[in-house]
């Protein structure tokens, strides 16, 4: 039996990074999905070859309406919501935060923090709704960051943003868990998604004394690898994992273990 059969998802930020492979691995097992990414050529490579069983919807997450309409989208295409992975971020250059450009930090709370606000505020009445009418357990996935729950130098905003990723997600999980909704964070530390080996692309010939730098304070020594960090997520969302509500999962190679 895959773990996801018949269930349908919502995954934002799909057309690259932890959402592309996200949406692959969820439909392999069984899923049917609806997609969101602010870049829609990107967006509809991923969800083509998903056929049927996927549904894309561009759209920018730091638009409230967005995720009205993302769930909308399911009810209408699937007749239901089960699990949503709200994944959709972005970062900014290190840098410290007096020189933090003003309207930059703005976009990134925007995207990270309220875009997960947002799209919480209209996938928990849904999932209540339907836990009431015919006792469906439903749950959802937010994507914080190893950043979220310990301080990230020269990254504060950022930082700041995932802080608040969980701080909604362990207060949400108290609100609902009597309510048939997990609500869980997963926090990478850097993984070797775009945001992370475009930065060591454009350093040139000094890549890999960067990535030496970026795993520095890693007990593993690496970067992770994409599929690592979904099977984390796959994991938090899964209704086998039926106890487990207001986590922080570090995927993290061992920052936090010391």
């Amino acid at each position: 039996m895959k773990r996801y059969e018949g269930l349908t998802a919502i995954v934002t930020g799909a057309g690259g990074g932890f959402g592309k492979r996200l949406a692959e691995r969820l439909a392999e097992e069984g899923a049917n999905l609806v997609l969101s990414d602010i870049r829609e050529a990107e967006l509809n490579a991923v969800a083509g070859p998903l056929g049927e069983r996927a549904a894309a919807l561009a759209g920018d997450v730091s638009k409230e309406e967005h995720s009205r309409d993302l769930v909308d989208l399911a009810l209408k295409r699937f007749g239901r919501l089960d699990v949503a992975f709200n994944n959709a971020g972005i970062a900014h250059a290190f840098s410290k935060l007096p020189l933090m450009d003003s309207e930059e930090a703005r976009r990134v709370v925007d995207i990270d923090l309220m875009g997960v606000f947002y799209a919480m505020k209209h996938q928990l009445p849904v999932l209540e709704r339907q836990y009431r009418r015919d006792g469906t357990k439903g749950a959802i996935v937010n994507v914080a960051s190893v950043a979220g729950i310990a301080g990230a130098p020269r990254l504060s905003v950022y930082s700041a943003a995932k802080h608040g990723v969980v701080g909604l997600t362990r207060s949400a999980a108290a609100e609902y868990a009597s309510k048939g909704i997990r609500i869980n964070a997963v926090c990478p530390s850097y993984a070797r998604t775009p945001m992370a080996t475009d930065a060591l692309g454009a350093l040139g010939e000094n890549a890999a004394s960067g990535e030496k730098e970026l795993v520095r304070g890693v007990p593993m020594r690496r970067l992770a690898e994409v599929d690592e960090v979904i099977e984390v997520m796959l994991f938090a969302g899964c209704p086998a994992n039926s106890f487990m509500t207001g986590q922080t999962l570090a995927a993290d190679g061992g920052i936090t273990a010391v």
